[in-house]
């Protein structure tokens, strides 16, 4: 495994505790980098924080994405504990079931969207204004294939996926000049605790999407991502990177 340079670097990551977010955490960590993990989930932030803290310098705050106070909070904290936010990673995200789209109810349909597209806005309007001030951030949003395709039974998934990928070529252009770069993950499945909230036909179609005949690595995720947030990554913003094992065909 290669070393991706991110040496005195303060790396944030929505869903942290676990996932792809948890294997980014620990590559950061193992890169030179301080870690701030954001999650709503307090006893498995706790229980990461214990088992990464072994690799290097872990903050944790409890954060509801979708509240702007929660994020604001957020920010003070980790500023206060690191000094600095220098790259920020959009990972945090929930499925909310599958279903046809007239048969999902309106409450599940809007906390999707709110989770997975208001969630991400909220983090980059609370972080851009200290990477401006520092000249320098990265940013990474963690959408989906999905968010391309538009998977059958998973609308608002699809569409907040698809919303996150138009806000990343948005702020991208916003930021084009200021050396923060803005750039977007599209992943195929990866077999994580999210699989929990889906139904295994849902599970058995994604899989048969892929033309690699498995389920994305989150160690394979963590590899593009932490790449993207780093210095080396100097002339892309505002790209999509497909994680898809051949499933993207544009």
């Amino acid at each position: 495994m290669n070393r991706i340079d991110l040496e005195g670097r303060t790396v944030v990551i929505t869903g942290g505790a676990r996932g792809i977010g948890y294997a980014v955490a620990q590559r950061a960590l193992k890169s030179g980098a301080s870690v701030a993990l954001w999650d709503v989930d307090a006893e498995r932030l706790e229980r990461s924080r214990g088992e990464l803290a072994e690799l290097g310098k872990v903050s944790t705050a409890i954060v509801e994405l979708t509240d702007e106070a929660s994020v604001n909070k957020a920010v003070s904290e980790t500023l206060a504990a690191h000094g600095t936010i220098d790259v920020l990673i959009n990972c945090a995200g929930i499925t909310g079931g599958n279903g046809t789209t007239w048969e999902l109810e309106p409450d599940v349909w809007r906390r999707v969207i709110d989770v997975n597209l208001i969630g991400p806005y909220l983090t980059c309007r609370a972080v851009v204004p200290q990477m401006l001030k520092q000249g320098y951030g990265r940013i990474v949003n963690i959408a989906s294939v999905a968010g391309k395709d538009g998977n059958p039974n998973a609308s608002h998934y699809s569409a907040s996926k698809a919303g996150l990928i138009g806000l990343t070529k948005s702020l991208g252009k916003e930021l084009a000049t200021k050396n923060i770069l803005v750039n977007a993950v599209t992943p195929a499945a990866a077999k994580t605790e999210i699989f929990d909230s889906m139904s295994q036909q849902h599970i058995d179609y994604m899989l048969s999407k892929i033309p690699m005949n498995r389920f994305l690595l989150p160690e394979e995720a963590a590899s593009l991502i932490l790449w993207l947030s780093s210095e080396d990554c100097a002339f892309s913003t505002g790209a999509v990177f497909d994680l898809s094992g051949g499933r993207a065909t544009y």
